[in-house]
């Protein structure tokens, strides 16, 4: 179970060093009674045990869909999200969540102690932003114990503005950066304006984390910006560009099995096994996509050294 209330807030503020106020209480009278058991109550030996400990929780949470949770095998949220670096008192940033797949963790994980928030593209008419922002809508509506404290803020995503400048610890986003180069149906290569967005909402030393699916080393983009692979080195430099500096790099999301020369590209294999029944089997046998795992800081800004006169 989640740790909640008071109990969750002491624990948070001992192993993140935040600090507590404490009411002043008359010492009691020396008891004749015997200890109690020193292992009936054993507190997290670290933050990251209990934030270990809270996603376990989560993960295994009656809220998240069956079908959702199948997924874990393929997309490994516990070690993805330990390696962002996630804790449950972060204000965390999701980009364009689709159907809530990583909502129902992390709205969750964050929910008593930390701030959620949901970013959704401002929808135009009728089409896949307006199904998944309304979807999302819902999903939070209709669960007010595990959501009820989720935020959403819609951009553009020609000029993004994800929050104000500096308030945010960690910016997540699952297989979106294919999305947003110059494949799109209006032309825009929007993705250079997301990530000078992501490094202005976070806060110094914030991290930005990208999981998205990787094409061969030595691909250029051009060659498979229709087939939803991404050069890892692309990736790398929009974020570079945008004032990132690459931090660690993770094979968590790896799949050797992707052979990435599929007729339909990316979406030839599951979840979306766009060619139906047409050999299902061996796309359902190689699983879902080869992704890079990329974790960037946000640099600290430089001290300012004290002129002497």
């Amino acid at each position: 179970m989640k740790a909640t209330g008071l109990g969750a807030a002491l624990l948070l503020a001992m192993l993140f060093g935040m600090p507590v106020m404490v009411n002043a209480q008359v010492a009691p009278t020396a008891s004749t009674e015997p200890d109690q058991p020193t292992d009936e109550l054993v507190p997290p030996t670290s933050a990251s045990d209990f934030t270990s400990s809270q996603l376990d929780s989560v993960l295994a949470g009656s809220w998240r869909s069956p079908a959702n949770r199948a997924r874990d095998v393929y997309r490994h949220p516990k070690a993805t999200l330990q390696f962002f670096g996630i804790r449950p008192d972060q204000t965390v940033v999701e980009i364009t969540p689709g159907g809530g797949w990583y909502s129902e963790i992390l709205a969750p994980l964050l929910h008593d102690n930390g701030h959620y928030i949901a970013a959704v593209q401002v929808p135009a008419g009728g089409g896949e932003a307006r199904r998944d922002g309304d979807a999302l809508h819902q999903k939070f509506s209709a669960d007010a114990a595990h959501y009820g404290k989720a935020k959403f803020v819609e951009f553009d995503p020609k000029a993004p503005v994800f929050g104000a400048p500096g308030s945010v610890d960690l910016v997540l986003t699952f297989r979106n950066v294919h999305n947003w180069i110059a494949s799109n149906k209006d032309g825009a290569d929007t993705a250079p304006a997301m990530f000078k967005a992501f490094f202005a909402v976070l806060r110094p030393g914030g991290v930005l984390g990208v999981v998205d699916h990787r094409a061969n080393d030595g691909t250029s983009l051009d060659a498979v910006k229709q087939s939803g692979y991404l050069p890892t080195r692309y990736v790398v430099q929009l974020a570079t560009a945008a004032g990132f500096t690459l931090d660690e790099s993770s094979e968590i999301n790896a799949n050797p099995k992707d052979t990435k020369d599929y007729p339909k590209g990316v979406w030839t294999l599951p979840p979306t096994l766009t060619l139906g029944e047409q050999d299902k089997a061996k796309y359902l046998a190689i699983g879902e996509s080869d992704r890079m795992t990329l974790r960037f800081i946000k640099p600290a800004a430089p001290a300012v050294s004290a002129s002497i006169h």
